[in-house]
């Protein structure tokens, strides 16, 4: 099985040269994991051409770290998902404080890739204070 066209191909993330000299690309599952970190990091208008894309997280920085908080993560981190990675069917979305302190919430995205139904996860973490 081609991974590259069952899920997907382009230039890894973050951008790096690879063994071969050359830019280093991504396929399969770890090109999607990479897809959901960039929608996670980039922030609502920082597209110029596409000020829709991305999740908008750091608008929750300075937030407290309660359960309502989390429970706004959890949908817009839903809805982001939902809107901008065809290739996946979000499962759940667990927001928890971190145990290092009360500075951030860990999230962790349990999902199902469309094309082979195999079940993955990725564990975020959105800094707050509060």
């Amino acid at each position: 099985m081609d991974e590259g066209r069952l899920f997907g191909r382009s230039i890894a993330f973050p951008p790096r040269i690879g063994e071969d000299g050359r830019m280093a690309w991504s396929e399969g599952p770890p090109n999607i994991r990479e897809s959901i970190r960039i929608i996670l990091m980039t922030e609502l208008e920082e597209r110029l051409r596409l000020p829709e894309f991305g999740a908008g997280l750091r608008t929750f920085l300075f937030e407290p770290n309660t359960v309502s908080t989390h429970r706004l993560i959890q949908e817009q981190i839903t809805q982001a998902l939902g809107q901008w990675e065809a290739r996946i069917r979000v499962e759940s979305v667990t927001v928890i404080p971190d145990s290092q302190g009360n500075q951030a919430a860990l999230v962790t995205i349990n999902y199902r890739l469309v094309a082979n139904q195999v079940s993955e996860q990725v564990t975020v973490s959105v800094g707050l204070t509060g």
